[in-house]
């Protein structure tokens, strides 16, 4: 008897390696970006609203660019780190210490998708201890959780929400001098 799809909710589900587990992760970020999305468009804030929309395609082609062909491109990475850069330039005063992932629904959204990052990241290392991954989809990772840290703030800045530090009881922090 033929297998009827409507009962596999993906083809690669029940392999042992890593990489299905990397998809399965990438595609929530790419859920979690869109729920981002929503929430920036509903707060009207365009220029992450626009951002977003050239980072939630990428999202796939990340998850894509391990089983398949090599997505993800030097433009792709450079556009990124431009995108990075803006951002930091808003808010650098702002990002100079951990801060707690709260404020506007649109920020907690990014945060949520900084997080999802990472756990992209950390995924695609383990695909890489059983095959090659190109570094290229590393440096996207990490860039883009830092992209949506700082997306996430920004937000709150334009909401005029602050920013609350986060203070660690398990690592001490150094003090800056007033002059620095």
């Amino acid at each position: 008897m033929k297998k009827d799809a409507r009962y596999s909710c993906y083809p690669f589900m029940r392999e042992k390696i890593s990489t299905v587990d990397f998809e399965i992760r990438t595609d929530s970020l790419t859920t979690h970006i869109g729920v981002a999305l929503a929430a920036v468009k509903a707060e009207e804030v365009e220029v992450v609203g626009a951002d977003l929309l050239t980072i939630l395609p990428m999202a796939y082609h990340v998850n894509g660019s391990v089983r398949g062909k090599l997505a993800v491109t030097e433009e792709d990475l450079s556009w990124l780190s431009d995108r990075y850069d803006f951002y930091v330039g808003h808010v650098k005063e702002q990002i100079q210490n951990f801060v707690l992932p709260q404020g506007t629904g649109a920020a907690t959204a990014l945060h949520l998708c900084r997080s999802e990052a990472k756990k992209s990241y950390r995924v695609l290392h383990k695909v890489s201890e059983e095959r090659e991954v190109p570094a290229i989809l590393f440096d996207y990772l990490g860039l883009l959780a830092n992209v949506f840290f700082v997306m996430a703030v920004y937000m709150n800045q334009q909401a005029g929400i602050a920013e609350i530090p986060f203070i660690s009881k398990s690592y001490p922090m150094k003090k800056k001098k007033e002059n620095e």
